[in-house]
């Protein structure tokens, strides 16, 4: 194998992250707790956890931005905030970086000319990211006079001007409107389709489901669980389904009932698992011959929401 071959072996083979043990306090607070994972190539990646979780923290530390007080980032093999892994890089945070009395267009050039891009390269790629966050007849408008879908959008485009190879997408939905939310989706899907990899920040179980290849759920500054969708509602509850099922009757009796039988109760709704859906109906039998009356009932899989509380006994948004 020549040198030239070998190089490009071992480029393939560099993962595009690799966090090996990753500690950040801040005082007494740990917000990232020894977190170590590594991202394959064009893959979207999704972080998934409440506010607080540390998932920010970890984005910045791979950014540049945080200086962890121990273990390691490398993007694409080259330390987290050097010049190779900025070049590498693209970093969308929550806060909106825009200048506001700057237009749209004004905008993406300032960025693009502060990662090194002049000329042709510029222009093209100011085009292409006011086409694919949907903004081209916005071009000229400031900034501050923008939808705050708009100017989401386009603080997304600004951290892609550079054609990175990696993109950090934190929280990018926040405080936006519906439709607004459905176009992030759409933007992020046609990133994912040219085959750039993506790590993805979310405390929204249905978004991590709808974009993500594998999905890390993230608590008290540390990964919990990791795997896809399906691998981790798998390895938290097998090929049960769940049974949600409210009850008429004296609320301390029917959840000691509940609890007995193995469940558990959120709010006013008793949550169980089944091996079989022909067991709700020695469960109905049983909760009569207990003297509840049946409100509603339903069967369904376990998803996210019913990981993250499998694994943490919370909420996801708690």
């Amino acid at each position: 194998m020549s040198a030239a071959e070998a190089t490009l072996v071992e480029a393939v083979a560099v993962a595009p992250l690799a966090v090996d043990s990753l500690v950040k306090r801040f005082g007494a607070v740990t917000a990232v707790d020894g977190v170590s994972l590594e991202l394959r190539a064009g893959e979207c990646f999704g972080l998934l956890g409440p506010n607080g979780a540390g998932k920010s923290t970890l984005i910045r530390a791979v950014a540049g931005r945080v200086i962890p007080d121990s273990g390691q980032v490398a993007v694409f093999g080259s330390a987290a905030g050097s010049r190779q892994a900025r070049a590498a890089l693209g970093w969308v945070p929550q806060e909106l970086a825009l200048y506001p009395r700057l237009s749209a267009s004004e905008n993406l050039h300032s960025f693009g000319r502060y990662n090194g891009m002049r000329g042709k390269e510029l222009e093209d790629s100011v085009a292409w990211c006011l086409h694919w966050a949907s903004l081209e007849d916005r071009a000229g408008e400031l900034t501050r006079n923008l939808s705050g879908g708009m100017k989401r959008r386009l603080n997304m485009a600004a951290g892609l001007i550079h054609h990175p190879r990696l993109v950090l997408l934190d929280e990018p939905t926040v405080g936006v409107d519906p439709q607004s939310r459905n176009r992030i989706f759409e933007m992020i899907e046609a990133l994912r389709a040219q085959g750039m990899t993506i790590i993805y920040t979310t405390h929204y179980m249905e978004e991590a489901e709808r974009l993500c290849d594998r999905i890390a759920i993230v608590d008290h500054g540390r990964i919990i669980a990791l795997d896809t969708r399906e691998g981790l509602v798998r390895a938290s509850f097998g090929e049960r389904s769940q049974v949600t099922a409210r009850f008429a009757g004296p609320e301390d009796a029917i959840r000691a009932w509940v609890e007995a039988r193995g469940g558990r109760m959120t709010g006013t709704t008793a949550e169980f698992t089944v091996e079989h859906p022909a067991e709700i109906g020695a469960l109905l039998e049983a909760s009569s011959a207990a003297g509840f009356g049946l409100v509603d009932v339903s069967l369904r899989r376990p998803n996210l929401e019913s990981v993250f509380l499998h694994l943490t006994g919370r909420e996801l948004r708690d």
